[in-house]
């Protein structure tokens, strides 16, 4: 594998042709690469492990995302490395070795879509296809400083991907484009192309920002002077989210909160187990560290501790899946990468992908302004 040339990118390349050669396709002349959790019609999906593509016959079929992307017009020139069995965040692969992030070659590029985020921040392909089971895209983007954009959940087809939990599984996508990250999304999402409708409010969660350790006016700042030179000082709505939570369900914030996260571990881990606990208890496959005992932990969930998430109230639950988030780079901050997100309500996808091109030119400018 040539490292020096591909980052480390890529766990094989090939080239698969656009069903049709028509210039007048949204995504003519793009070159695209897919996480290697994706089915490709004649290649084992190998699930970052090399145990689990030993064990796996070569796919028989595309999936369906891949195949929209063909039919759209762009070329496929590979399958890239992700961390083992999509459960990490961290983008390091003990087998295949960790991809470099190209703005922060000192720094982990960010999982488990790491090869695909390094592809498209190296500009080896245009933009590429991830996972986003609990931030599989929306971290690598930011740690690579490029667009990432988790849709809503079951927007996009999974069918022809590993799952790892279905109740968070979405496919997502990387660009340095926002033009090809919202014409990817129509594809993806099935949308047609519509003008961009103003938003009526953005919330700015204060205390998030309070948490970060760069100057404000590196990050907030940034996002709310844009927002007011392009819609207006009337859009930009400040709050403390954790009070926000509280009005919602009173003395309950932290216990709300803590119960949101727990469900969404446990749930993740018990839809592991049923996907892949056979196989894992059976193989007893060779994985990382932090990944193995992750996996194990999984292993040994118990069908008794899930009972707690059926005992939640649905609305509570469906928190968990309903919002879609794009992460937007701000540039570069003592040599780090800097990353904003933006969250909206389930099925306003093409509304967000409109929000984020009319917004990008104008965040770098108030990016140079405030460096």
């Amino acid at each position: 594998m040539e490292r020096s040339s591909d980052y480390g990118a890529f766990m094989e390349k090939f080239v698969l042709k656009p069903s049709s050669s028509s210039h007048e396709l949204p995504l003519n002349g793009l070159t695209f690469a897919v996480k290697d959790i994706f089915d490709v019609n004649g290649f084992v999906t190998g699930f970052g492990n090399p145990d689990w593509a030993r064990t796996h016959s070569a796919a028989t079929s595309t999936a369906p995302a891949v195949l929209a992307i063909l039919r759209g017009g762009a070329t496929c020139v590979g399958k890239t490395v992700m961390d083992e069995m999509a459960y990490s965040l961290d983008g390091d692969n003990k087998h295949y070795g960790t991809p470099t992030n190209p703005c922060a070659p000192d720094r982990v590029p960010g999982g488990s879509s790491s090869g695909s985020a390094v592809a498209v921040g190296a500009k080896l392909v245009d933009f590429s296809l991830g996972t986003d089971t609990g931030g599989s895209v929306r971290v690598p983007a930011s740690y690579c400083s490029i667009l990432g954009f988790r849709p809503s959940h079951d927007a996009v087809s999974t069918a022809g991907v590993i799952p790892m939990a279905q109740s968070f599984d979405t496919v997502g996508w990387f660009a340095r484009d926002p033009v090809i990250l919202n014409r990817v999304g129509r594809i993806l999402l099935q949308l047609p192309d519509v003008d961009l409708v103003r938003p009526r409010q953005i919330f700015i969660a204060e205390d998030c920002f309070q948490l970060s350790s760069i100057p404000n006016n590196r990050v907030s700042q940034v996002l709310v002077k844009s927002v007011e030179k392009l819609f207006g000082g009337d859009v930009v709505k400040h709050l403390i989210l954790g009070d926000y939570v509280e009005n919602k369900v009173p003395n309950k914030r932290m216990y709300l909160l803590d119960l949101i996260g727990f469900i969404f571990y446990l749930k993740r881990r018990y839809e592991f187990k049923n996907n892949h606990g056979e196989w894992v208890t059976t193989v007893k496959p060779d994985l990382g560290p932090g990944i193995s005992e992750r996996v194990w932990e999984a292993i040994q969930t118990t069908g008794e501790s899930i009972d707690i998430c059926y005992s939640v109230k649905a609305e509570i639950i469906a928190t968990l899946t309903t919002l879609l988030e794009v992460s937007i780079p701000l540039g570069m901050y003592n040599d780090v990468p800097v990353a904003i997100s933006l969250l909206a309500k389930h099925g306003s996808d093409g509304f967000l992908l409109n929000v984020v091109e009319t917004l990008y030119d104008t965040l770098q400018e108030q990016i140079a302004i405030s460096e």
